[in-house]
């Protein structure tokens, strides 16, 4: 199965989370997209040692993500009613637009920020 992407201008960065003894983390990110009349928006969890990837990210960059759905069943107890829950949980991002303006290294030369942690570790 390949992978899907969905792309969008960033609404919302909310802070790390922390769940139960077991130290899940995760980290809540919705993008949003006009269609004509409506908006649509999409909350995507970033999990684990992905949290730290979005700290990179401003509200209002568009970048495209990389996601998989995750659907879970939970029930209390046998008589209790069965609930269903889907998360979209993100795998990698980039950026569809760079709308930041040149970050200045020592000396007045120009570069550009790292975009994620694959492309900040890449030799080329």
């Amino acid at each position: 199965m390949s992978d899907s992407t969905v792309s969008g201008q960033v609404l919302l960065i909310e802070p790390v989370r922390s769940f139960g003894q077991s130290g899940f983390r995760k980290r809540l990110v919705v993008i949003q997209q006009a269609r004509g009349k409506t908006t649509n928006y999409i909350p995507l969890d970033f999990v684990g040692d992905a949290c730290s990837s979005v700290d990179e990210l401003r509200e209002g960059d568009v970048i495209r993500v990389t996601y998989r759905l995750s659907g879970r069943r939970w029930q209390r107890d046998e008589t209790a009613e069965v609930r269903y829950f889907l998360s979209v949980e993100a795998l990698s991002y980039d950026f569809v637009e760079d709308t930041r303006p040149p970050a200045r290294a020592p000396g007045g030369a120009d570069r550009r920020p790292a975009r994620n942690a694959q492309t900040a570790d890449s030799p080329f």
